[in-house]
């Protein structure tokens, strides 16, 4: 069964507020099995929405709209959707009392004329009520077509969806699709996908894709099942098959799991503390980590050593080094490690030198050029890399690699 999404809006064409509404719905209908093969936004303007809305119907089994169900006269999805289907609009009593009691509850708010208009819907549709909203959500069914008409506000349509919506067409579509998503650091796409070649060759339900991040390699593992549990057995085996050709490379089997949150939770089962040194990713590393719930327990203090005076101030970097070997070098990256580990007190330490861009590159040390220092337990590892984007993407990807070194060491002991 086919879906296809209409994100209603002129706002959206115009660049002034992100369509989220969009990549909500696909997640959401991918995991009920309903294939997407077009989206579309329209601004509000009755003509052009017409055709987009007929041109949807004419290609896909259900048409999900969001947006335009609101008060004002440029709000205009379901008067169009309406006519589409050729309904007459009337008052829902239902949802005119919803209205009258959504106000009353927002003593001060009076209930405007065009507030009814929400009230009006197409004869025969189904009425979904939106708990957080005025306008409510709608469903119209003929000649085996559908459109489900969402209001466009996040709060709004997302609750609405999984509430009601996401039964409805769980109905309609009773086998859904399951996922996992094996996230994989320290090896780069081209070898990984090399790697699983074969697999991907003769893939068929579970399927297997390959998404590339910044100094990752994700593999989506999907099946197709009546339910979860079914699902799970179809998927088990790619996944132990995946473990054994990546091993400990592999950090999590679960989308929401980032690597960051991985690298917390092995300090934390290994009961050690970590802290950071930085310079030329100016205390990215330390955002990363800090952004995970409970790293509070783990991460004792960071560093941002973007001066030489401050290595040596702070971190106990040599002068002799600095000067003999330079800021970027194998050597000052050792010792940054070595020196935050021993100034904080932790038990493992990154330091992070090297030249973002786009200037102060030389033939000898050009831009991309980064050095990083993992020391665990006193015992110091240092790693050479060359990066080829801009400034912001080479300072990432120093970011992306320097916990990679982290969680490998941590994993030694």
């Amino acid at each position: 069964m086919t879906v296809e999404f209409v994100c209603v809006g002129t706002e959206i064409l115009l660049g002034n507020i992100v369509n989220t509404n969009a990549a909500y719905l696909a997640k959401k209908c991918a995991l009920l099995g309903l294939s997407c093969y077009h989206q579309s936004v329209v601004g509000d303007n009755e003509e052009r929405l017409e055709e987009t809305l007929r041109t949807a119907l004419s290609r896909s089994d259900i048409v999900i709209l969001s947006g335009g169900l609101g008060p004002t006269k440029d709000d205009l999805t379901k008067e169009v959707a309406a006519k589409v289907f050729e309904k007459e609009l009337h008052e829902d009593a239902h949802t005119r009392q919803r209205i009258e009691e959504y106000f009353k509850n927002r003593k001060s708010r009076t209930v405007t004329e065009n507030n009814w208009k929400q009230a009006m819907v197409p004869e025969g549709a189904i009425v979904v009520d939106n708990d957080n909203g005025t306008a409510p959500g709608i469903i119209l069914e003929a000649d085996g077509k559908t459109a489900i008409l969402l209001p466009g506000p996040p709060n709004e349509i997302q609750p609405m969806f999984e509430k009601d919506i996401e039964p409805y067409l769980n109905k309609r579509q009773p086998e859904g699709i399951y996922s996992h998503m094996v996230k994989i650091c320290g090896i780069g796409e081209s070898r990984a996908e090399t790697m699983v070649a074969d697999l991907m060759d003769e893939q068929s339900n579970p399927t297997l894709a390959p998404y590339a991040k910044t100094g990752e390699v994700h593999f989506r593992v999907t099946a197709k099942a009546k339910d979860e549990e079914t699902a799970e057995k179809l998927m088990q085996p790619m996944i132990q098959e995946l473990y054994k050709r990546f091993g400990d490379q592999i950090y999590t089997t679960e989308e929401a799991v980032t690597l960051e949150e991985a690298v917390v939770t092995l300090l934390k089962e290994k009961h050690m503390t970590v802290t950071t040194a930085e310079s030329c990713t100016g205390g990215l590393t330390a955002g990363r980590l800090l952004n995970v719930s409970g790293a509070s327990d783990v991460y004792k203090e960071g560093y941002v050593t973007y001066a030489n005076e401050a290595k040596e101030k702070l971190l106990g970097v040599s002068h002799k080094t600095l000067e003999t070997y330079g800021a970027v070098s194998p050597q000052t990256a050792h010792e940054m490690a070595e020196g935050a580990a021993k100034a904080a007190g932790s038990d493992a330490a990154v330091g992070i030198t090297g030249i973002a861009g786009p200037g102060g590159g030389t033939p000898e040390k050009p831009v991309g050029l980064v050095y990083i220092g993992c020391s665990v337990n006193g015992n110091v590892r240092v790693e050479e890399f060359h990066f080829q984007g801009n400034r912001s993407k080479n300072r990432d990807a120093a970011v992306v690699n320097a916990l990679t070194i982290l969680r490998e060491e941590l994993l030694k002991v």
